[in-house]
């Protein structure tokens, strides 16, 4: 009798947090307050063809800069803590680092191309405001490059079997993976910015 296995899964973490209207209400001021501030990022912006805003370049003190920032930095502590835990990661006692974390407003039909973050263990999206319209996440399988002669997958291939999944955020979840996987932003089909806040997690 054949068995089939599942080998060397991928994870994705996702959680809504508690009392995330309000955090939402005040990271939504200070988000277009620092973008409105961030000369440096509003050029970098403008250079790379960021189709909005991202302080991902010019800053990297956002828990320091605003009180909404320090307690959202609090609640991904603790979740970030929580997929270590998950993902059976040795950390030898410590616990995973807030390293980078940076705003992101993505105006209608801005897209961010494919990408993954190297040098990182954990990498996520905090959703702040998810307009209607606004953007999934796309997550591409890690094999996909190797997988030359493989045929495509059937259309009724459960999401763990296909080569690309989408999750479609509300404000107030995050979600996390590990920071090989790589991830796109397809076309922000809404009428106004989507705003996100991502982070990087390393040891």
């Amino acid at each position: 009798m054949a068995d089939v296995r599942e080998l060397f899964v991928s994870k994705l973490y996702q959680a809504t947090l508690a009392d995330a209207a309000v955090l939402n209400r005040d990271l939504v001021k200070a988000c277009r307050a620092i973008a409105a501030d961030d000369k440096a990022g509003q050029r970098w912006s403008r250079e790379r063809g960021y189709p909005g805003y991202t302080s991902y370049a010019s800053l990297n003190d956002l828990p320091a800069r605003d009180p909404a920032f320090a307690a959202l930095k609090r609640e991904l502590d603790k979740h970030a803590s929580a997929f270590a835990k998950a993902l059976h990661l040795d950390l030898g006692g410590k616990r995973l680092k807030l390293d980078s974390i940076w705003i992101n407003m993505l105006e209608p039909g801005g897209v961010h191309t494919g990408h993954i973050h190297p040098m990182s263990v954990l990498s996520g999206t905090y959703y702040v405001d998810t307009p209607p319209g606004s953007s999934a996440l796309k997550l591409e399988d890690p094999r996909l490059p190797m997988m030359m002669a493989a045929p495509p997958r059937s259309e009724d291939a459960p999401e763990a079997e296909r080569a690309f999944v989408y999750v479609t955020p509300r404000a107030g979840d995050v979600l996390m993976w590990e920071s090989y996987l790589r991830h796109e932003v397809p076309a922000n089909g809404a009428k106004r910015a989507r705003i996100s806040v991502s982070f990087n997690y390393g040891h």
